[in-house]
This record gives C-alpha cells, sequence and structure tokens, in this order.
C-alpha cells in the first residue's frame, strides 16, 4: 500500500502537467511570455520574501510585465 501512493502520486502529477500544458497551445507569443513570467516572478517573490503573500504577488506582477516585454 505505502509503495502504490507515491507511484499514484507521480502519475497524477504527470497528468496535471500534461492537462497544463496542453491548455498553452492556443496562447500567442506575448500570452505565453507573460504567463512565464508570472509564475517564475511569484516564486522568485516567495522565496526572496520568506514566503510572504505581498511578496508572491509583487513578484507575479512584475514578473508578467517583464515578460510581456516591449514587443507585445
Amino acid at each position: 500500500m505505502r509503495k502504490t501512493l507515491p507511484r499514484r502520486a507521480g502519475l497524477l502529477a504527470a497528468l496535471a502537467a500534461a492537462l497544463l500544458a496542453g491548455g498553452c497551445a492556443s496562447m500567442d507569443r506575448c500570452d505565453r511570455n507573460t504567463a512565464v513570467g508570472a509564475a517564475v516572478g511569484g516564486v522568485a517573490g516567495s522565496v526572496l520574501t520568506d514566503q510572504s503573500t505581498l511578496g508572491t504577488v509583487g513578484g507575479a506582477v512584475a514578473g508578467g510585465v517583464l515578460g510581456r516585454g516591449r514587443g507585445c
């Protein structure tokens, strides 16, 4: 029973990643860059501010703006 739990969790994580990646297929380059920038910025903001909510949100906003860039 204990060995099946990590296997199921890994399978579930792989399935979730595949579904999420499929959702980005219809996004254009600018939208995809914005989403990636927001995700990376949110993680960076969380790490740098010791998991502060304000730091996470601020990092996500800054990352999204930087990810969007000039060319969009």
